[in-house]
């Protein structure tokens, strides 16, 4: 495994030949540049696993070449310590302030350089490997998600037309119905999950913040807006066995809302209470009303509801509580989505659930958003 490489910028030549000695001697890589402007020049050709920096510099100093470091996408996590007589407090604070590792004041203990920068290569590393294995689990989890999601609806798309296709003569005018209500059944999740994928490169890009922008005004109506969102799924928790109630007042305080935004986040909501509510006597209530600054819409069950260590996992993408138990449908985007959207309003979801009795997800909107 090779040496750790490190890079020093110091402009005072026999004080950087010192420091590299002392490095190297402790079995570094060291690269040397005399001011920020060089540094950044050796970056270039090589990434450095560590920077050390004096900040009185010729030609750019320190704390610029501290910032430059960070604007690079390949400098975002490499571990930087200041070296330097500027030993104020002023100084100290605002070298820590910028997001620096760690300080060191000259003159310098060459043991304590050494303990400075193996901590911070070690931290370095464990905080490397704890990404590689975040970014390896949230990988897996996509794969299986979104294998499951893309095969389950083209099995019922493909197998249900080859049937037709090999009965065609022989099939009943009900049979024939049965085979496309599932072709339908397959394409309508196969374009729910496009959908999501596509409001999610909307929200990454900015897009939705510049289509928020464009509609968001102050709704008079938003009493019936809530209802009538909720009377779209009616029909879907009549379906289910599941009894949807609308409890909002007659009039609620106008509200800056972009339409489309706020009802696709409380649609999805309901639409989860309605999944999970699994208990005998299905019951999915929407509230709204008002708290001190803020307009609230909630939407509670009666279901299964979300053990303690799961909730704050809840709105992560591509999350799905206990699917292998309850096998619900969905790419566990639904929540994540939701959240997005109503952050645009300035506004927040909260959640408070008791496991084995049910959920309650709360939509807070300020009545006088910031900005």
């Amino acid at each position: 495994m090779p040496a750790p490489c490190i890079l020093l910028v110091e402009d005072h030549e026999p004080l950087l030949h010192a420091i590299q000695k002392v490095l190297e001697r402790a079995g570094y890589s060291v690269l040397t540049a005399t001011d920020g402007q060089k540094g950044l020049e050796v970056m270039e050709r090589v990434r450095p696993d560590l920077i050390i920096a004096d900040i009185m510099m010729p030609n750019m100093d320190g704390y610029e070449f501290y910032q430059a470091v960070r604007a690079r996408p390949d400098g975002l996590t490499i571990p930087f310590v200041f070296l330097t007589a500027r030993s104020t407090r002023e100084d100290i604070l605002r070298g820590k302030g910028l997001g620096a590792e760690d300080y060191l004041t000259k003159p310098f203990d060459p043991e304590e350089l050494l303990v400075v920068v193996r901590s911070r290569l070690r931290r370095a590393e464990e905080v490397q490997q704890a990404t590689a294995s975040e970014f390896d689990r949230l990988k897996q989890q996509i794969v299986t998600v979104l294998s499951h999601e893309l095969r389950t609806p083209l099995t019922y798309i493909t197998g249900y037309t080859e049937l037709a296709l090999e009965e065609l003569p022989s099939l009943s005018p009900d049979a024939l119905q049965q085979f496309l209500e599932g072709i339908r059944h397959g394409s309508e999740r196969l374009n729910r999950l496009v959908q999501d994928l596509l409001t999610l490169i909307r929200l990454d890009t900015g897009q939705a913040a510049t289509e928020f922008r464009l509609l968001v005004c102050t709704h008079k109506n938003l009493a019936e807006l809530i209802r009538q969102t909720v009377g779209r799924y009616e029909p879907l928790a009549a379906q289910n066995g599941v009894l949807l109630e609308a409890r909002v007042p007659p009039e609620l305080p106008p509200v800056p809302l972009c339409e489309p935004f706020f009802t696709d986040a409380l649609g999805r909501l309901v639409d989860n209470g309605i999944k999970f509510s699994s208990r005998k006597g299905k019951h999915v209530v929407v509230e709204a009303g008002t708290s001190g600054e803020w307009v609230e819409v909630s939407v509670a069950d009666n279901g299964v509801g979300i053990r303690p260590e799961e909730i704050p996992h809840l709105f992560e993408r591509f999350r799905q509580i206990d699917r292998d138990r309850l096998e619900q449908q969905g790419a566990g985007l639904g929540l994540a989505i939701a959240r997005e959207l109503i952050r645009l309003h300035g506004g927040e979801i909260t959640v408070e659930s008791v496991y084995g009795a049910g959920s309650r997800f709360t939509i807070r909107l300020p009545l006088n958003p910031p900005g």
